[in-house]
Parts: structure tokens; C-alpha cells; sequence
């Protein structure tokens, strides 16, 4: 009897060694997704631009897009994460809703992922960052079937996306008029190396998605070309030429770190070659990913805060286009080259588009302000953006002086006048704080 009860004593002890550790493993929950994802996510998506050479205003199109989803998936979780249709007016309240039971924030994840692959030419070259970055997360302990499932809905989500998509005029730029430069003096025409034709001259035409119309915005106008000695465009111009012709070490850094030109061309004799660079845009978006990162903000707020600065780039750049081809201004290195100097050149290869407002200053000083606003007005940050193409990392006290920097190097650049950098950081501003008004009025708050 006490061998019997002895085995039956064993027996006990063993079935509870084996029931114990299995129920744990089976109710052990995922470790939370790093906010590093989302920075990662989106970078996918600029390699891709780079590559397929996307214009500074077309990439705004797309970022706003890739996380426009992912915004509406992650929506009603909490108070302060409403729905963008609160404070975009076109947008469908029913846009993001998911079916099943698959987890929001991975959900909204893949959802950058799946829309920016839908959406952009090379789409599918972003495949393999999307395969490894679920590879990341079943270390993170989600299982396969649960990773399937966020997939699913992500696509899902990224198909009512693109229908959406349809509606914001894109479409439509290809049938207006041919833009023509007007070949007269004080009007923009190609510049050199390539003499490229000039971008996207129709895009104020676009649908915007917070501000109400671009018309809302307008700058002062620019200085009225006149190159007597003592005006002030030739005062403008001499600036520009002075600066060009003696940089200083300083000037001539802050000018190539701020470059962002997506494809840049040199010539040596017979051969021409192009470099391929991030987008002005592209480069705030991996400020704001890189910040909230640094602000230590979870996954769910740093997706919301990529989405937030997509909407207030791509709005910026609707506002700052239909300035642009208003006022269809000359670019320095035309002008100083015919009245001043004609062996002058800017530091920076000019952009094919007209001088006025400068777009830089406008993206730039709107980001600024909207982050701000979400992350802190002094939040000093790391910047490592352009370290892919060999330039140092650079600090900034807070996002205002980022933007302020950003605007100054395209006079350092030789590429802008004065006053369309000064009357860009006044629109953009306005622009920016506009953004914010309304997403306080819809209940988000800063971080």
C-alpha cells in the first residue's frame, strides 16, 4: 500500500511538473512593439522613393497615404486618438475599421507596410524590410498565426485606402495644360546641368486634407525683378552671389546636409551621372520617428505623430506648389549668371521649379510647429538622416531651429532669395499651427 501510494504521489508530482510550464507558455502575452518600427517602416518606403527618383511633392502624397491607414486602424482605442475623419472633412468615419480579431497596433504596423507597397511604382522592392520586420516581431513572441491575421487586415485597410485615393486629383494632373516658361524676364525657366522640365506644375490643383484650400495661405508677394543697382532684387541678388562666391566652412556644412534633392546630375565631359537623395520630405518624416523615439513615446502615439506630420507636409506642399507657379519667379543662378557674373554657381544644384516661396522654409517651419506641438516646443534631438550619404550626424535644440537651419541653407545653397526663405517660414507657420489648432479641436494632445 505505500509503493501504491507512493507512485500515485510520483504521478501527481510529474503531471503537475508537465501542466505548469505548458499553461504558461500558452498564456504568455507578446512583448510590446519598439516605437523603432515605425521609423523603420517608413524608411522602407523613402529607400523605395529614392529609387523610383519621387518628387518632393509626390512623396508627400504617399507618406500621407501609408500612414493614413494606419491612423484610422489605431483610432477610438483611446480619447485622444480619434478618428481622422474628426478632423479631415472628406474622410469615410467608416475608413480603417477591421474585421476579426487581430492586434491594432500590429495591424497598424503592416499597414504602412502594405499601403506604401500597393501605392508606389517599386512597391514590391519594400518585401523584404516588410519580411523582416515580421521576422522581428515573432522574436517579440507573436505567433504566425497572429502575425496572418494583422497581415489580412493591414491589406484590407491598405485596399480602402487606395479606393480613397482616388478622389484627391491626382489622376487628373496629366490632362491639364502643358506648363510653358513664359520666357520673359523675371520668370522661371529650366536651369542647368539637365534643363528639366519644371515639376509637378499643376499640384495646387490637389485635394487638401486639413487646411480648406491653399488659396487660405497665400504669401506676400516677392520682390518685383528689377536689377537697377540699389533695388531690392538686386540687393537680393548680390546677397545670394556673395554668399556663393566665399562660403563659409559652416554655410557650405549646413547647405549639403539640408540638399534633399532627389536626384541630382554631374557631368564630366562626355558622361553624365545622377545621385538619388532623400526627399525634403522624407527627411522630416524620419525627424519625427526619430524624435518620438527619442521622446520615448509608445508605438501607438509615434504612428499617430508620422501620420500627423504626413498630413502637414503634404498639405504644406499643396500650399507652397500653388505659390510657387503663381508667382512663377526666376531662380538666383539665372539671373546672377546674366547680370552679374556668368561664371557664378550655386552650391547646391538648383531644383526644376520656380524660386517663390521656397519649400524648404515652408515644409520645414509647418513640421516644426506641428511637432512641437505633439512632442515639445524645446525637445532637443539627434539627427542621423543623412548619414547615409557620408554627411554627420547633427543635434537641434528643438524642431524651430532645425527649421530654421533648413530654410537658411538654401540662401547658403544659392538656390533661393532671402525673402521667398523669410515669406516661406511665415506661410509654413501658419500652415503648421493651423494643423495643430485643429487636431487640439478634435482632442489630441501633445505627448
Amino acid at each position: 500500500m505505500r509503493r501504491l501510494s507512493l507512485a500515485l504521489q510520483m504521478r501527481s508530482v510529474i503531471c503537475i511538473l508537465l501542466i505548469v510550464p505548458v499553461a504558461g507558455v500558452a498564456t504568455a502575452a507578446p512583448q510590446p512593439i519598439p516605437a523603432r518600427e515605425v521609423r523603420l517602416a517608413i524608411f522602407s518606403l523613402s529607400k523605395v522613393m529614392m529609387h523610383d527618383v519621387v518628387s518632393p511633392t509626390i512623396a508627400s502624397r504617399y507618406y500621407m497615404y501609408a500612414t493614413l491607414g494606419a491612423a484610422c486602424i489605431l483610432s477610438g482605442k483611446e480619447r485622444s486618438m480619434p478618428h481622422p475623419s474628426v478632423y479631415i472633412r472628406h474622410l469615410p468615419d467608416t475608413l480603417g475599421r477591421t474585421t476579426g480579431s487581430s492586434d491594432p497596433a500590429l495591424t497598424a504596423l503592416f499597414c504602412i507596410y502594405e499601403t506604401g507597397m500597393r501605392m508606389l511604382p517599386s512597391g514590391a522592392d519594400a518585401q523584404t524590410d516588410y519580411d523582416a520586420a515580421r521576422e522581428r516581431l515573432r522574436g517579440l513572441g507573436y505567433s504566425a498565426k497572429e502575425l496572418e491575421a494583422a497581415a489580412v487586415s493591414a491589406a484590407s485597410v491598405a485596399l480602402s485606402v487606395l479606393s480613397y485615393t482616388t478622389g484627391d486629383g491626382y489622376g487628373l494632373l496629366s490632362r491639364y495644360p502643358r506648363y510653358r516658361p513664359r520666357r520673359k524676364e523675371g520668370f522661371w525657366f529650366p536651369t542647368p546641368p539637365a534643363y528639366m522640365e519644371a515639376v509637378d506644375p499643376h499640384w495646387g490643383r490637389m485635394r487638401t486634407m486639413v487646411i480648406d484650400s491653399a488659396g487660405a495661405f497665400r504669401s506676400a508677394p516677392p520682390a518685383p525683378f528689377d536689377t537697377t543697382p540699389g533695388s531690392a532684387f538686386r540687393n537680393l541678388m548680390e546677397e545670394v552671389r556673395a554668399i556663393g562666391a566665399a562660403p563659409t566652412p559652416v554655410q557650405r556644412e549646413i547647405a549639403g546636409y539640408w540638399d534633399c534633392n532627389p536626384f541630382v546630375i554631374a557631368t564630366s565631359g562626355h558622361m553624365t551621372l545622377g545621385f538619388k537623395k532623400i526627399s525634403p520630405g522624407g527627411h522630416w518624416m524620419n525627424i519625427a520617428c526619430l524624435a518620438a523615439e527619442q521622446r520615448g513615446i509608445d508605438l501607438q502615439r509615434t504612428i499617430l505623430t508620422a501620420f500627423l506630420e504626413a498630413v502637414t507636409l503634404y498639405d504644406a506642399f499643396i500650399v507652397c506648389w500653388t505659390e510657387k507657379y503663381r508667382t512663377d519667379r526666376v531662380r538666383p543662378e539665372s539671373v546672377i549668371q546674366r547680370y552679374l557674373d556668368v561664371n557664378w554657381q550655386p552650391i547646391l544644384q538648383t531644383p526644376p521649379f520656380p524660386e517663390a516661396t521656397s519649400g524648404h522654409s515652408v515644409i520645414s517651419s509647418a513640421s516644426a510647429e506641428l511637432l512641437s506641438y505633439l512632442l515639445g516646443d524645446s525637445l532637443a534631438f539627434t539627427d542621423d538622416t543623412e548619414v547615409m550619404f557620408e554627411l554627420p550626424i547633427r543635434r537641434f535644440d528643438s524642431f524651430r531651429q532645425a527649421a530654421r537651419e533648413a530654410s537658411i541653407s538654401r540662401l547658403y545653397g544659392g538656390i533661393h532669395f532671402r525673402d521667398a526663405i523669410e515669406q516661406g517660414q511665415i506661410t509654413g507657420t501658419r500652415v503648421g499651427r493651423h494643423v495643430a489648432d485643429r487636431i487640439r479641436q478634435a482632442g489630441i494632445a501633445g505627448f
